[in-house]
């Protein structure tokens, strides 16, 4: 295993994932509410039900994929722009991207394709947000 954890940007991942978390907000509460509803199959003004698990879940997973990242750009040295916007791409494309289509292609999602294109789109642009930010920071 590599130690880099003393060469961690944890400003920059406290940045980070306030940036992640305020584009999910932006994002599935304003810009696409009606689109993401539809891709679920409910009805396009329907307002979700507020439990813990709502507000906080995916916070909290912005954090981890915020901290992965710092961890694997302080381990790979991304210290440059280009750097940073090519490991969010690879990131945000191989794995964030991917999964989401992974878990969107089951029976449970009616409009899967639908529904990967507007997690997808947001997990691609919330991993070079989080890239970028962390060789700014």
């Amino acid at each position: 295993m590599f130690d880099v954890l003393g060469d961690v940007n944890w400003i920059g991942i406290l940045v980070g994932f306030i940036a992640f978390t305020l584009l999910g907000a932006l994002w599935f509460a304003l810009l696409f509410a009606r689109a993401y509803n539809t891709s679920l199959g409910r009805d396009a003004a329907a307002r979700p039900e507020g439990s813990p698990l709502f507000y906080f879940g995916p916070a909290l997973t912005a954090l981890v994929v915020t901290a992965t990242s710092g961890v694997l750009m302080a381990a790979l040295r991304v210290e440059s722009y280009p750097d940073a916007l090519l490991f969010g791409l690879i990131v945000g494309a191989g794995y964030l991207v991917a999964n989401t289509v992974n878990i969107a292609i089951n029976p449970n999602f009616p409009r899967p394709l639908f529904y990967s294109l507007i997690s997808g789109a947001y997990n691609l642009l919330g991993s070079l947000l989080v890239s970028t930010i962390l060789v700014t920071v």
